[in-house]
């Protein structure tokens, strides 16, 4: 089964799922994942950006095959989480959780995706809870999962812009007034 394929299954709600079968693995300390993926995951804020939704994954990606028993256990692990989602989730707010609900959901992918490519300790944990919560909003149409996922995705930025003013102060500004002298 192709990846492309196993996207389309989910119909209208491909794009959330794409975020959220992108995401989760992202959230696993394992060195890399964060990178490959969230360069997966800037592609697809980018084609939602220009309003290309039909086109989330590059061909490259959209080609790649998984075996039937991968297939099978994507699928099967795909449906438990939804089925545990489903039990806080229910539409609402639709207007906010709509693929269409403007750029300013692909923005913020978009800077979730850029948060989980940076080398930044346990960086990569809150952008991809953010993104997966997008995601599930997505699916369910569920408008509090986007505002939810909107409050994780701020605090994502406030500690990263945190650990860069710890950084600053601790590393580079004393190394600048060292150069000085």
């Amino acid at each position: 089964m192709r990846l492309a394929q196993l996207a389309e299954v989910h119909g209208p709600a491909t794009q959330g799922t794409l975020l959220v079968l992108l995401a989760a693995p992202c959230m696993l300390p394992v060195p890399g994942v964060g990178s490959v993926l969230g360069l997966g995951l800037a592609m697809l804020a980018w084609a939602s950006w220009r309003g290309k939704a039909h086109e989330q994954l590059p061909p490259r990606v959209a080609d790649l095959e998984l075996s039937a028993p991968w297939a099978r256990r994507v699928l099967g692990l795909l449906a438990r989480f939804y089925a545990m989602a489903h039990r806080c989730t229910r539409t609402r707010l639709v207007h906010l959780a709509e693929p269409r609900a403007g750029s300013w959901l692909a923005a913020k992918a978009g800077l979730m995706s850029v948060l989980i490519i940076l080398p930044i300790p346990l960086g990569n944990v809150l952008p991809a809870l953010a993104l997966m919560l997008l995601g599930l909003g997505m699916v369910f149409r569920d408008g509090i999962a986007v505002l939810v996922s909107a409050t994780l995705a701020t605090s994502a930025v406030l500690y990263t812009a945190g650990l860069g003013l710890v950084a600053w102060i601790w590393g580079v500004a004393p190394l600048m007034r060292w150069l000085q002298f």
